[in-house]
């Protein structure tokens, strides 16, 4: 305390200099962030030293999570397509890969992922987008500065994301920020020859796009434990690009109990 204000605190940083400590929050109020979700930062520098998570209420009522709700229809028992699944996996994949292109500065090529989503959402048959979906993805795939920009932030190895409970393309994607990146627009790809599919669904289908929406707990809520790991020791800067990757939908949190489906 210096004149009754309290002053900022010193400790070790990872260079093993005394610097002060600084304990700032993080969000909720940003764009392209998950709606709700509040970072408690302590930096020192430009280094996170450590992160504490909270999430506030997202009021949704009796409303199921937009992204998830044809599993949890099944779920209830009624009948859903598998172009229904399929549609709507696409279109959350294309929304997460156009929040995470936005925050790295990518605006034009997050715009063309934000009209593939609503295109998708409206019904667009695969003929309508295939061609425009196809240059996007060959445009951030041959990208080397892309690449350079967000390569190796919040690594998650497939061990360490299965011992945390994590399930769906960060499981799959087995590295960073930019592989969980091309894993959702892998997955868009390959899943385009399906949208228009009028099997129902497996009954046993319960993988959402975050993840298992059967196991103990929400997939968002694996997203949301293994945050703090990914974010200690890497720079300010980079914290919303980790974020982004991941992509929590902290409505997930409030699932319903449902048949067949994780709820908190």
């Amino acid at each position: 305390m210096v004149a009754g204000l309290p002053m900022a605190e010193r400790a070790d940083d990872r260079d093993e200099l005394r610097l002060d400590q600084l304990h700032v929050p993080f969000g909720p109020g940003l764009n392209d962030w998950p709606a709700g979700l509040v970072l408690h930062l302590t930096l020192q520098g430009d280094v996170v030293q450590g992160v504490e998570v909270e999430h506030l209420s997202v009021a949704s009522g009796h409303r199921l999570p937009f992204w998830d709700e044809p599993w949890l229809r099944a779920a209830h028992g009624e009948e859903v397509t598998r172009g229904d699944v399929v549609r709507r996996r696409c279109a959350a994949h294309l929304d997460s890969a156009g929040r995470l292109l936005a925050v790295v500065g990518w605006d034009d090529v997050a715009a063309r992922c934000r009209w593939l989503r609503d295109e998708l959402l409206s019904g667009a048959s695969r003929e309508g987008i295939d061609g425009d979906l196809r240059r996007m993805v060959h445009r951030v795939g041959r990208s080397r500065a892309l690449r350079w920009s967000i390569a190796g932030l919040g690594q998650l190895l497939a061990d360490r994301a299965r011992a945390a409970g994590v399930t769906g393309p960060a499981l799959a994607a087995d590295g960073d920020a930019y592989d969980r990146l091309l894993m959702w627009l892998n997955e868009v790809e390959s899943g385009l020859g399906e949208l228009d599919d009028t099997q129902l669904s497996a009954p046993d289908d319960r993988t959402g796009p975050r993840g298992r929406l059967d196991g103990p707990q929400p997939p968002s809520q694996a997203l949301l434990d293994v945050l703090p790991e990914l974010l200690t020791g890497a720079e300010f800067a980079c914290a919303r690009i980790i974020v982004a990757s991941l992509d929590p939908d902290l409505d997930e949190l409030a699932l319903a109990t449902v048949p067949g489906a994780a709820h908190a």
